[in-house]
């Protein structure tokens, strides 16, 4: 099965894209293209995968890069292909030959581009991460490079969407309490239970960091088990595990 790749017309001509978990290796509760190096696959299956994912961003399969996500607001600037896989949620590069890359399972996945400057970023934005500011320092990151936020365009792949994230009162609490006006990103839900739209809010927090364009590719991972992975729905259905989505992007032109 050949691979799918979720593009943005606002990425272009950077060849880009939001891997759907189809044209994968990987067999079981991983099916598909897991790219996940710390879940419990089969080593042999994600690296198939990986390499299938450099091969769609034309970069050799050592200069496809990523980070050891833990949910912070740190960021580093890739200069160079290396195999160190720093601590941080978010890498940015004006490196041609290289492609920036996150995973995820319900958290966002996020795509910069300024196509000026000719500087690109890829952020992983889970709740906590957005709400750290892991977005801002991708843009402090970009502009570092020479990117000018008015030029920078930021593009949300698939999520989790609010009509299948259910949080808690202790959840909501913590949110009003850091801004109030963050009541918008709440729906009521069952009893004293909420729905969350994580989108809206890594589309409030762009928009407020001055990007020229942001947008949500409107994909929800915990609705479309065919196409993406879940961590969220892999726990309700108590399995053991779960893959991870990839999205990257490189400087090289798309043709």
């Amino acid at each position: 099965m050949t691979l799918e790749i979720i593009t943005s017309d606002a990425l272009s001509p950077f060849r880009h894209g939001f891997f759907t978990r189809r044209g994968g290796a990987s067999s079981g509760v991983f099916e598909g293209l897991n790219c996940g190096v710390g879940s419990s696959d089969q080593h042999e299956a994600v690296t198939i995968n990986r390499n299938r994912v450099a091969d769609a961003m034309n970069v050799p399969h050592t200069a496809l890069m990523g980070v050891h996500q833990i949910h912070s607001a740190d960021v580093i600037t890739v200069t160079e292909p290396s195999t160190d896989k720093p601590k941080a949620d978010g890498l940015v590069t004006s490196t041609p030959g290289v492609a920036l890359s996150v995973l995820s399972a319900d958290c966002q996945p996020v795509l910069f581009a300024d196509v000026n400057a000719g500087v690109i970023g890829a952020t992983h934005a889970g709740w906590k991460g957005a709400l750290g500011g892991v977005l801002e320092s991708t843009l402090d990151a970009m502009e570092a490079l020479g990117a000018s936020r008015a030029n920078i365009c930021a593009v949300i792949g698939p999520s989790i969407s609010q009509r299948a994230y259910e949080v808690g009162p202790e959840f909501y609490d913590d949110f009003i309490a850091q801004d109030s006006s963050f009541a918008r990103f709440f729906q009521q839900g069952t009893d004293d239970r909420y729905m969350f739209d994580l989108p809206a809010l890594g589309l409030h927090r762009l928009n407020q960091a001055g990007v020229g364009h942001a947008e949500w590719t409107h994909h929800c991972t915990y609705s479309d088990p065919d196409r993406f992975y879940s961590y969220r729905r892999t726990t309700h259905n108590k399995e053991a595990d779960y893959g991870r989505l990839i999205a990257a992007i490189t400087l090289g032109n798309v043709g």
